[in-house]
């Protein structure tokens, strides 16, 4: 993985952090990839992971009908039901593992689970649907989870100055919003770049107020 740029970035975390001289037990470190249905959280985790994502992916049926909103992304055939899953590995024995969490209400029960031990967290917006990030912020903002907005740019899509999604978000003028290519590793990367900076910040708990 071409992430060299990245050793040292990343905070210790995990099990095997700081076990001592020759101690070659990885550190690990826990990102959430969240965000409304169909905003590209399971095309991010492929994309940056370096082993095949573990998808809990499932063909969308009847049932969804008048309860999922498929505003905007009518040609989406399948729903993450549980979680995705990658992996990054860095030559500083740091092993970092990415959790996409699943989009549609009724599976909400799951965020807790996978919220745990998480550092922080990506909330990736769709400009065709940016009121589906809400739940996600007031999520994170809740738990004290630091997060950063992820504008996923949909081919054909508006495009949005980073200013006015903040202001449609009412984020605060500290948290970080980045525009990005979910189908690209290089995107995904300064994505997952831009978290790790902002978690190891010493402004994110007064970014992160909302806009009064």
């Amino acid at each position: 993985m071409d992430l060299n740029h990245c050793d040292g970035a990343l905070p210790p975390a995990g099990n095997g952090a700081g076990a001592g001289a020759g101690a070659s037990v990885p550190s690990t470190a826990k990102i959430l990839i969240s965000g409304g249905f169909g905003a590209g959280k399971t095309t991010l985790v492929g994309a940056i992971s370096e082993i095949r994502p573990l998808r809990t992916e499932e063909p969308m049926s009847d049932r969804s009908v008048g309860i999922d909103d498929t505003r905007g992304v009518s040609a989406k055939a399948t729903t993450t039901v549980a979680m995705d899953f990658g992996r990054i590995s860095f030559p500083s024995q740091l092993v970092l593992y990415l959790f996409g969490t699943p989009g549609q209400e009724r599976f909400w029960f799951m965020w807790d689970e996978l919220a745990i031990g998480a550092i922080g967290a990506v909330v990736l917006a769709d400009t065709r649907r940016v009121a589906d990030c809400f739940a996600s912020i007031d999520y994170f903002e809740r738990n004290g989870m630091p997060f950063i907005i992820a504008v996923n740019c949909f081919d054909g899509a508006a495009r949005f100055e980073p200013d006015d999604i903040r202001i449609a978000l009412s984020l605060g003028p500290g948290v970080p919003i980045v525009l990005c290519d979910a189908r690209e590793r290089d995107s995904v990367k300064q994505v997952l770049v831009s978290l790790v900076r902002y978690v190891m910040s010493g402004n994110r708990r007064t970014n992160q107020m909302s806009m009064g």
